[in-house]
């Protein structure tokens, strides 16, 4: 028997990581982060022209991404870097819940 409680926990759990997805500025900054080979991060710096933002802006939508624990950050004196985080919780729970999304549907279209 399907746990639709828990489906629905799982999903209002992940609210505030799909929020922090479904915006097209945080989409750029994710995917500017992923095209930085070497995982070192970057600096808000290097997201302005990615974002067309102003500093305040990229550092606004990073908090967002930061709480939703897709970005991380290191700091190197006053520096900071921001990269993706390695963790991938959040990722990992978002998988997990669209994987029994699947089985539900893939069962009722075999039953």
């Amino acid at each position: 028997m399907i746990d639709y409680a828990n489906l629905q926990q799982d999903f209002s759990e992940l609210s505030d990581f799909l929020i922090a997805l479904g915006d097209k500025k945080r989409q750029a900054i994710i995917i500017r982060l992923l095209e930085e080979e070497n995982c070192a991060g970057l600096q808000v710096t290097s997201l302005l022209e990615a974002t067309n933002l102003s500093r305040p802006a990229i550092s606004h939508h990073l908090k967002i991404l930061k709480e939703a624990k897709i970005v991380n950050f290191r700091q190197e004196g006053t520096k900071n870097y921001y990269y993706l985080d390695h963790e991938q919780t959040e990722i990992k729970k978002l998988q997990s819940f669209l994987t029994k999304v699947i089985h539900i549907m893939n069962e009722r279209d075999h039953s």
